[in-house]
């Protein structure tokens, strides 16, 4: 009997330490991300789904709107999304979070800005402010440039006119591709024409086009010109379900720079979003220690390979050739 006591207190110390190698689960192999058709949170979410890869993981990674997106990590049909922007989508996904049906698991972004831009000579002839907008309805021909149908933002524009918010009544959400929106607005620069959009911070448009973020709108976008946080979200227990790829987004943050400089690749270099990220890393190798070096919360050794087998920041800087 003792030694048989013996022999399984050593199992039971051996147990934690044999589970922390072995990496994840079999059922965690296959990675199911989604991500909303926006510059950065596209380039975002296909650098992870390649860097995940690398480490001997799956992906699935599907596009669509926004409220698709909260839907589907509510009903388990997908495992993350890098793109809850709060507080402008918080109408969108409150009814899920409430439900306990959606996670939180990181602040990928701080100090974005979301809200209604005019081009920089627009705001130098007097319109700053939300209330400024009507005074000059003849100009913008009483139309707000937006995103895709069903977008948080278009909703938030949609209820001002409602609303007749800022005497805005009359005026009509003309609704877009983020794409179609900014080449409508780049092609009115030469001609010196008057537009007023949905923008928002980090993205290439604040180094491209000459622009200016109106004030007001604080009801609606809320404060500090729709200053908001980009949050990681998954299905319901996943990043402790599958905690090596759970501690991988916890960690995966940008800055404001980094995501700019990735948008900039897109937009300016005609980069694929994935070499964009790809660059962003080579250029800015000391984000494979932010991502992959340190422990947190669902893996405190780390991020390892899917097997557990070798640390992930050597495999993955070696796929990207940086020594």
């Amino acid at each position: 009997m003792k030694r048989c006591l013996a022999t399984c207190a050593v199992a039971l110390m051996a147990a934690p330490a044999a589970s922390q190698a072995a990496g994840d689960p079999e059922a965690c192999k296959t990675v199911r991300l989604e991500q909303v058709n926006w510059t950065g949170v596209t380039a975002k979410t296909e650098t992870l789904a390649w860097m995940l890869e690398q480490l001997g993981y799956e992906t699935e990674n599907v596009t669509a709107s926004v409220p698709i997106m909260f839907q589907s990590l509510a009903n388990n049909d997908r495992d993350a999304f890098l793109g809850l922007w709060l507080p402008t989508q918080h109408s969108m996904v409150e009814a899920f979070m409430k439900k306990g049906q959606i996670d939180i698991v990181a602040k990928n972004l701080e100090n974005a800005k979301y809200t209604l831009a005019v081009q920089d000579y627009v705001y130098e002839a007097g319109v700053r402010h939300f209330s400024d907008l009507d005074k000059y309805k003849e100009k913008f021909e009483g139309k707000i440039h937006g995103i895709e149908a069903g977008n948080d933002g278009n909703q938030l524009i949609l209820d001002m006119i409602a609303d007749d918010a800022y005497g805005l009544a009359d005026w009509e959400l003309v609704p877009s591709s983020e794409a179609g929106m900014l080449t409508h607005v780049r092609r009115s620069l030469p001609k010196k024409g008057w537009d007023v959009w949905l923008g928002w911070e980090p993205h290439p448009m604040n180094l491209n086009i000459d622009m200016k973020f109106l004030d007001g709108g604080e009801d609606y976008f809320g404060p500090n010109k729709g200053g908001a946080t980009v949050y990681t979200l998954t299905r319901t227990g996943y990043a402790w379900e599958c905690p090596n790829v759970g501690q991988l987004l916890e960690n995966y943050q940008f800055t404001l720079d980094e995501q700019n400089m990735m948008g900039d690749f897109v937009i300016n270099q005609d980069m694929t979003y994935l070499e964009a990220g790809q660059k962003l890393i080579r250029e800015k190798p000391e984000l494979l220690d932010r991502w992959f070096s340190r422990g947190g919360t669902y893996a405190s050794t780390g991020v390892s390979t899917f097997d557990g087998g070798s640390k992930a920041k050597a495999v993955v800087a070696e796929a990207l050739g940086i020594e």
